[in-house]
């Protein structure tokens, strides 16, 4: 038999030699899926996964999205080509962690509910009343929590006692308005209902991307939930007191509405500072002004400052 051209035997062993292509894996994002509890359930780190999809380790996933879980060799390849890991022999992991480049803070006051948490626990060792804490997260103020639970602190509390233990895989949404929708609205669509509501439309605008990325299905980790990440206590207190008419809790045109009241009335109370109401929004306005910005609330409010500009303010 006639041997094969060289050619021929070298591109046959390349092919056999070269890795799959694409070889990860997809998965789609579903409710209480986390990015920790992603890369977990794929025996991987958070930062692997999150480097290798382009994002820090501190992001929010969005319901119904694509998370591309790597193979080992992917996962490796990317952290080298972001600099986190050495390459040959004696590599190690470098100690610096992963900070997302101008992006926002995580959500003050998240915290996932452990094993032999309660909520008059939380709220004792936070200094709130139990009633105050269930009102702003939707619960009833005698609940059981259920590990795993997503709830809002309040901003700067100290750590609750079980704070130091692993959280749980799974995350759980509590059953309260407004209800994340996979819907995303427009910068157009903010600018107008946020006009239409007594807020300025650049600055809702900011803070809509800021928060979701206009993205309505949205929940962080804080419970905050739609494109204005509006928590539950929030919404009904908006419904009552400054709305017009009912909000619809599955309308992302109504959490902008209702981000915008929001936003309008920390106007007022301000005298139109811009930069302070930004600071109320994330931080709460009662802490800022008996504790001042925290660290984390003047990177917030820089980024939003800073995203006016793109969107005509």
């Amino acid at each position: 038999m006639r041997p094969l051209p060289i050619s021929v035997l070298a591109a046959a062993v390349a092919l056999l030699a070269a890795p799959a292509a694409n070889a990860h894996v997809v998965h789609t994002v579903s409710p209480g899926d986390t990015l920790w509890s992603i890369a977990a359930q794929s025996n991987m780190t958070t930062r692997t996964v999150a480097v290798y999809n382009g994002l820090s380790e501190s992001s929010n996933v969005v319901l119904g999205t694509p998370i591309k879980i790597p193979s080992i060799a992917e996962g490796q390849a990317a952290l080298a080509n972001a600099g986190l890991v050495r390459t040959g022999a004696g590599a190690t992991a470098r100690l610096a962690p992963v900070t997302p480049s101008g992006g926002a803070p995580p959500p003050q006051g998240a915290y996932v509910v452990r094993l032999g948490d309660t909520l008059s626990g939380l709220a004792a060792q936070t200094g709130v009343p139990t009633a105050q804490m269930a009102y702003m997260n939707g619960l009833h103020p005698s609940a059981h929590l259920l590990t795993g639970t997503l709830i809002k602190l309040p901003a700067g509390a100290a750590a609750p006692a079980h704070a130091a233990a692993p959280p749980p895989a799974a995350r759980i949404v509590p059953n309260a308005d407004p209800v994340p929708t996979p819907t995303r609205v427009s910068a157009e669509q903010v600018k107008a209902l946020a006009s239409e509501h007594g807020a300025p439309a650049s600055l809702a605008a900011a803070i809509a991307w800021q928060e979701s990325g206009f993205n309505n299905a949205m929940v962080s980790s804080a419970n905050a939930r739609g494109v204005m990440q509006v928590m539950p206590g929030t919404w009904d207190w908006v419904n009552s007191n400054l709305a017009q008419a009912p909000l619809d809790p599955r309308s992302p045109a109504d959490n902008v509405r209702a981000g915008s009241l929001y936003l309008a009335q920390l106007l007022r109370q301000t005298g139109g500072d811009r930069r302070l109401a930004a600071a109320g929004y994330y931080q709460g306005l009662s802490s800022v002004r008996s504790r001042g910005m925290f660290d984390d609330t003047k990177r917030y409010v820089d980024n939003v400052l800073a995203l006016q500009a793109r969107f005509g303010g």
